[in-house]
């Protein structure tokens, strides 16, 4: 079996095979040992030793290899035809070929071709005229781009492209890369060359897509998309606080990147949305893929001694790919699958506040519904500050393009995105605008893939208002999640009496703070004090909180309703708090007071917003309707919704 000639030589003095595409060596594998991994994880890893008959280089088989190892494509003495590799130059200065991609050309012949030498300890690293890799010694592709003229294909500069330094399939098939070009590394390939672009301060760039854990001396060079706030975790090992960016570059790949302790006072004050980066001094590793939605199969973790310089020479090339899915498709994807959409926002509801059943802690959201031309709408959930601002940055139906929205089944069909750009300059925006204009905006009715918006603190929208006789007529609370329904009703009962109590109201825990917040029962102890199952924690006061029931009615129905107390206050108008009228009843002089509050909510006439759940009373199983929002009517606004619901 021949072996190519110098091609030790020429691997060891490149920087990779992007040097020259068509360079596909054959070489004879003459060592193969499986590295021990001390420390017991990852991925198993096969140091390999290559030899062209003369010279043998060191190398290690990349990890998408390994199942040429365990069905003996690559085994001791076998001949191999490297189609796709890297050499990466170690601490130390040694310098270790990855194989990222080869095929076996031949029978093994069992025994090794030649005496071959170490390269290394040739002078010179074997150089040889009219090498394999072509005229003269292959010149390191990284920070070099070549002058034009002769006959050198590589003369002129060209773009980032393909990159098969981030994995791609082994064995010398044609694998699309993240630039949306075909690798063909077999051999006699012909594609352009990877060409290392350089920032502004003269730095070599690499794409996200080139990153690999072979290599820590990079720099990228990307866009902010989107940037998480500051949160703070505690464990056993200590506490601190972190942040994470999602970063993008022209190659269309992008990346989770996170930030910890000291890295966060330093660098989230410097990073914005929208603006471009150089980055290096990060630290790779392995995406965790279910809660990482990026392309790049890697994430970095940055510390205070990163490099970060804003660079926004490169910022206009830098573009979101986009991947739409037509909002009536999403009813046939899987649950937490992600898509992307171009979409109208119809209507932008209030933020609301929510308390985590997992952590404890208060949580922000903002509920949109969007439509696009393919007469659906879905509503998409917003999260922390975004939502705190989403009224105003989603205020008069504009365009957005939603990137990597979480399909949910939670309510049918529901997306949950965080990814964003509004009034996005691409031509599906401007014919989606077109539509709305002439269709979409005159109230055609569309089809909803997403019950009444559930955690949603304020009311539906009014093409999404029920009666009361539907909580019956459509069994809402008989699943295994609650319903939600917005109706306008009036308030026909409301009862303030309870056995044994002296109000309609409980005895909270004092605790403002985590992870009570003045809601979980506190009871009172034999000394007067009252103590909390839920921070385990004895106060000297308690809070009082309104909880009672009522009836609700509409030209359809009555049903029973449960009231807390946020939506009590709201019923009173603010005028009464659960503790004030308890310290008149309490005193002797307040129960007039406190029959008169109730009355003058009695008979008025709200905006309900319910849940609908079925519970267990006793031995039994009741359905119970609990008010979570009320919200006063205005008559103007509902006036111009009946007219637009009427098309008039």
């Amino acid at each position: 079996m021949s072996l190519t000639p110098n091609s030790v030589s020429s691997m060891f003095r490149m920087a990779g095979s992007a040097d020259n595409p068509s360079f596909a060596p054959t070489v004879q594998v003459i060592h193969l040992k499986k590295i021990d991994n001390k420390g017991g994880g990852g991925e198993e890893r096969w140091k390999v030793i290559l030899s062209d008959g003369t010279h043998f280089l060191q190398g290690m088989c990349a990890t998408q290899l390994n199942s040429l190892v365990h069905t003996g494509v690559i085994s001791q003495h076998c001949i191999l035809r490297v189609n796709e590799f890297i050499v990466n130059t170690m601490g130390s200065g040694q310098k270790i070929c990855i194989l990222l991609g080869a095929e076996q050309t031949g029978p093994n012949p069992g025994d090794r071709i030649g005496s071959p030498v170490d390269i290394t300890k040739v002078p010179g690293g074997g150089a040889a005229q009219g090498s394999a890799a072509g005229g003269g010694a292959a010149q390191p592709m990284y920070g070099n781009v070549q002058s034009s003229g002769g006959n050198n294909p590589y003369g002129r500069p060209s773009p980032a492209k393909a990159n098969p330094y981030g994995g791609g399939g082994g064995g010398g098939a044609n694998n699309n890369n993240g630039y949306g070009q075909s690798n063909n590394n077999g051999g006699g390939a012909s594609s352009s060359p990877i060409v290392r672009m350089s920032s502004a301060t003269g730095q070599p760039i690499t794409p996200i897509s080139g990153l690999n854990m072979y290599s820590n001396r990079w720099v990228i060079r990307a866009k902010v998309t989107t940037k998480s706030g500051i949160r703070t975790w505690s464990n056993a090992k200590g506490e601190g606080s972190l942040f994470s960016v999602e970063l993008l570059d022209s190659s269309g790949t992008d990346v989770k990147c996170t930030f910890f302790k000291e890295a966060v006072d330093k660098f989230n004050p410097i990073l914005e949305e929208g603006h471009v980066y150089t980055f290096s001094g990060g630290r790779l590793k392995v995406a965790n893929m279910q809660y990482n939605t990026c392309k790049s199969q890697f994430e970095i973790t940055f510390d205070q001694n990163a490099e970060i310089h804003l660079d926004n020479s490169g910022a206009d090339v830098i573009r979101e790919v986009y991947e739409f899915v037509k909002i009536a498709e999403i009813e046939n994807t899987e649950p937490n699958g992600y898509v992307d959409i171009l979409c109208v926002v119809k209507h932008v509801g209030e933020p609301a506040s929510l308390v985590s059943k997992k952590s404890g802690k208060e949580l922000l959201k903002c509920e949109l519904m969007v439509e696009d031309d393919s007469g659906a709408e879905i509503r998409l959930t917003m999260w922390g500050d975004t939502a705190k601002t989403a009224q105003d940055k989603f205020a008069g139906n504009p365009i957005v393009a939603f990137k990597r929205a979480r399909v949910s089944d939670y309510g049918g069909r529901t997306l949950s995105g965080q990814a964003f750009s509004v009034e996005p300059n691409i031509p599906q925006a401007n014919q989606l605008k077109q539509w709305w204009a002439s269709n979409g905006n005159k109230g055609a009715p569309s089809r909803s893939l997403s019950t009444a918006m559930g955690g949603n603190r304020g009311p539906d929208p009014f093409n999404q208002w029920k009666n009361v006789s539907s909580i019956k007529s459509e069994q809402l609370g008989y699943g295994e999640k609650p319903d939600w329904l917005s109706f306008k009703a009036t308030i026909t009962f409301l009862k303030k009496e309870k056995q044994g109590d002296e109000g309609a109201w409980y005895t909270a825990c004092a605790n403002a703070g985590d992870p009570c917040k003045n809601m979980f029962k506190a009871t009172q102890t034999s000394d007067g004090h009252w103590h909390c199952d839920k921070c385990q924690q004895t106060n000297d006061t308690c809070v009082r909180r309104f909880i009672f029931s009522g009836t609700v009615a509409d030209d359809t129905c009555t049903s029973w309703v449960s009231v807390f107390n946020e939506q009590a206050e709201s019923l009173f108008k603010g005028e009464a708090k659960a503790d004030d009228l308890y310290e008149k009843v309490a005193n002797g002089d307040g129960r007039d007071l406190y029959d008169s509050t109730f009355m003058k909510a009695t008979y008025t006439d709200w905006i309900f917003k319910c849940k609908v759940k079925q519970e267990m009373v006793g031995d039994e199983q009741r359905v119970k309707t609990s008010i979570v929002s009320v919200s006063p009517i205005d008559y103007v606004v509902e006036s111009r919704n009946l007219l637009t619901s009427l098309c008039v």
